[in-house]
């Protein structure tokens, strides 16, 4: 049973007796040790970002931050604070944050702080776990501290004395404080202040403060100074979460500076183009013509050109693609010393999933409950950003827009950092709006960055080209870099007609490996099982003879199709190759899947999409029958896609054959890009990103209101950039069996899950089951087909 605060009267405690955490629960981590570590770790993070961008504009950022992550949690000295972190120890109520001020306020002169400095350490150190201020009248995620402490504290009682009838006892006894107060002035190198007979008791101090700090960011302040403000929130938040899960930022990076002329083949021109430009960077080269090794050596050259430690996050805009650009360069770049596999980060919100499977993928066994544990410290590891190479999606890092005490480490790490954005073209225009407001501030903070696409529109470069402060170099590959491919066919029929199909079914026969690549789910599964049974009948011995790989599947049927995927169909080589195979697929396949057909039939989709698609159809040239029939369908429907966008590169592809230009050269795919966007959808497109660009810096990326909660448009960001898991409702038993209990774990269970848009959960009758926390959906599933709508209630006449 829990003690009663009113009963139990104070412990004796030395300092080594102070605890942070109530972990491990054999040696709980002593307060002073925490307070060292997080101290410590913020020169890890200076080693790393240094004076760069706008940090260097204020010679004593770090020292401020080292100021502010020694006093962070001072205030878990009160013995309240101490009980709640025993065995069964009630909640104080109270935030430690605000008691910690109390000791920035007794150091402050000792220490020899301007007015200025103490302001900006107590503001790090309120704010560190909560908002200063709600953004509204009704907030947004936990009370900010301006609402939980105002007129109507009564401060004593919060941070004075305990209660209880035993006498008014200290919180802080007088020889704990004094210890306590010596040791924090030993590690800043002075001596505490000798107390005067009026100086105001702890609580009282603490409350002077918080006002102080409330006061001075209630209202906007200047960009810059809240800017700054919010890197240094970041700074103290990223340590004190590496160094609470002692774990060390790395030094190492995979990419060597000579990776260029560590290539196994002569590089391209434009490959020694990007490795040659320092500064921002636009490379625009066909698929399979070496365009990731281009980015690395833009990068590497940029490492010697930068001060600090810079990280290097590669971007792309699906989960698939993700993965696999990070196997890519775990198979490529250069391990630490005494390490098998360079460590390369991944940020998505599947990460946890994926590293149980992919430390399993080699095992036998089933996952245990260990393995879920250490899969998941690796995910928390890598989200605390230790890697200094990453891979990610753009949400991950819009989300620093956000700032505040949940993404400020995030908004830090995008200092002195290199940005690659590959297949930028991907986004619809508002996400590309948002991603150059998002360059305009890494620029900002001393950051650069590189554009990598096959396929870029003109609009589309002079609109990164316009948000950037600093020269943007443009590259492009050397006509006749990449051969001639495919015979480019449009055809009015669509996908689904009885002659569409079976020319797909005559391709099997002649034993051919065809993709084939829709807009919808739904097309995706009708197509897939008019075709997956004739490609059977040809090859029965063949499991994998016929896939279907689309986003609504479990994860754990995903992960194995991906699998699949890659190994029946990889690039063309001298190997001999398995003949006579179908893949249907969704918009999945687009990115970064280094697949490779013999034959490609797709649906009518953006411009840049269909370019995409006929990258992954005889990927490199090297087909022995030379350029490969590649036809583009006309479709029933433009969903998921704008209308415009699909009518504009109906109408594109349809001048360039009329044209004659019928090979999809590089030559072609610029000329559909400038026919497509010059066309009243494509202005629009234009007008739109801009508006969004424009908006987007001036609602998140001004920072005149640094320490307000703006946790309802984390949500909302959320929600637009990201999808839900969910539960099959049938599923919820096995769900629960393997994500509670004592050999259970969430992460376990994780492989059941399926991803949706937050706008289809209405379509699937999707309840949030509050015990699993997570929304159950009624469906049809089939891991071959994967998830289809509920069927309709039969009607009784």
């Amino acid at each position: 049973m829990a003690p009663d605060p009113l009963t139990t009267p104070p412990r004796r405690r030395a300092l080594t007796d102070l605890r942070a955490k109530s972990l491990p629960r054999d040696d709980p981590e002593r307060l002073t040790a925490h307070l060292r570590t997080v101290h410590d770790t913020v020169a890890q993070l200076e080693a790393r970002i240094g004076a760069a961008g706008i940090v260097a504009t204020e010679p004593q950022f770090w020292t401020r931050v080292r100021a502010a992550a020694l006093l962070h949690d001072a205030g878990k000295i009160a013995e309240l604070f101490q009980r709640q972190l025993e065995p069964q120890g009630l909640p104080w109520g109270e935030r430690h944050e605000v008691l910690s001020l109390a000791y920035v306020d007794l150091l402050a002169t000792a220490a020899g702080w301007s007015g200025e400095e103490r302001l900006l350490i107590a503001t790090l150190v309120a704010g560190h776990h909560r908002p200063l201020h709600s953004a509204s009248s009704l907030g947004g995620g936990k009370p900010a501290l301006a609402r939980q402490y105002n007129e109507r504290t009564r401060w004593e009682e919060a941070f004075g004395h305990l209660p209880g009838p035993g006498g008014r006892q200290p919180q802080v006894p007088r020889g704990l404080h004094q210890e306590f107060l010596a040791w924090l002035a030993g590690y800043l190198g002075t001596e505490p202040t000798p107390p005067g007979p009026n100086d105001p008791v702890l609580a009282d101090r603490a409350r002077l403060l918080l006002q102080e700090v409330l006061a001075a960011w209630q209202l906007p302040v200047k960009a810059h100074r809240g800017l700054l403000a919010a890197l240094g929130q970041g700074a103290l938040t990223l340590a004190d979460h590496a160094g609470s899960a002692h774990v060390d930022l790395q030094t190492h990076m995979p990419l060597p500076p000579d990776y260029l002329a560590r290539l196994p083949y002569t590089p391209h021109p434009h490959q020694r183009d990007a490795g040659g430009t320092v500064g921002h960077l636009v490379l625009v080269s066909p698929t399979g013509s070496g365009k990731t090794e281009a980015g690395l050596a833009w990068a590497a050259r940029q490492l010697a050109t930068m001060p600090g430690l810079p990280r290097l996050v590669w971007t792309l805009p699906y989960r698939a693609s993700l993965n696999a650009a990070r196997r890519r360069f775990q198979d490529t770049l250069h391990p630490a010393a005494g390490e098998s596999r360079p460590d390369i980060g991944l940020l998505h919100g599947a990460l946890a999933r994926t590293l149980l499977t992919e430390a399993l993928e080699d095992d036998c066994c089933s996952p245990t409950k260990d393995d879920a544990r250490k899969a998941r410290a690796r995910a928390n590891a890598m989200r605390l950003f230790t890697q200094r190479l990453r891979v990610a999606t753009p949400h991950q890092l819009l989300a620093a827009a956000i700032a505040g005490p949940t993404h400020s480490s995030v908004l830090l790490e995008q200092a002195n950092s290199l940005f690659v954005l590959d297949e930028l073209h991907a986004y619809d225009p508002e996400t590309f709006g948002r991603l150059c407001a998002a360059m305009r501030l890494w620029e900002q903070l001393g950051s650069r960055i590189a554009v990598l696409s096959a396929t870029l529109a003109p609009p589309l470069l002079a609109i990164v080209d316009e948000s950037l402060h600093q020269p943007v170099t443009c590259h492009r590959a050397e006509p006749g870099t990449a051969p001639v491919r495919h015979r480019l066919v449009i055809d009015d029929l669509p996908l689904m007609h009885p002659d569409s199909i079976a020319r797909l079914e005559d391709w099997l026969d002649q034993g051919h490996n065809v993709l084939v690549v829709v807009n919808t789910v739904a097309t995706a599964q009708a197509l897939f099982t008019a075709l997956a049974d004739h490609a059977r009948q040809q090859h029965p011995d063949d499991p994998d003879v016929a896939l279907l790989l689309h986003s609504r599947f479990k994860n754990e049927d995903r992960d194995a199709i991906e699998r699949r995927l890659l190994a029946r169909h990889p690039e063309r080589s001298e190997m001999p190759r398995r003949s006579g195979g179908i893949v249907v697929a969704t918009q999945t396949v687009e990115v970064s899947l280094q697949l490779d057909f013999d034959r490609g039939a797709v649906e009518n989709a953006p411009i840049e999409a269909v370019a995409q698609r006929a990258g992954r159809v005889n990927r490199r040239g090297l087909h022995p029958d030379g350029p490969v029939e590649f036809r583009v369908h006309r479709t029933e429907s433009h969903r998921p896609y704008d209308q415009g966008a699909v009518d504009a590169a109906w109408s594109a592809l349809t001048t360039v054959v009329e044209e004659g230009g019928a090979t999809l050269s590089e030559e072609d795919i610029d000329r559909l890009l400038a026919l497509a966007y010059d066309t009243d959808w494509g202005h629009t497109w234009a007008t739109r990103a801009r508006e969004a660009r424009d908006g987007f810096t001036a609602e998140f990326l001004t920072f005149t209101d640094p320490f307000h909660d703006r946790s309802e448009h984390a949500r909302s960001l959320g929600e637009r950039f990201d999808t839900v898991e969910v539960l099959l409702r049938d599923d919820a038993e096995e769900y629960r069996l393997l994500a509670l209990g004592k050999k259970a774990d969430p992460l376990l269970a994780a492989g059941l899950l399926i991803p949706l848009r937050h706008g289809q959960l209405k379509q699937y009758n999707a309840t949030f089951d509050r015990a699993l926390g997570i929304h159950l959906i009624d469906g049809q599933y089939d891991p071959v087909l994967g998830l289809r709508p509920p069927a309709e209630p039969e009607t009784i006449l």
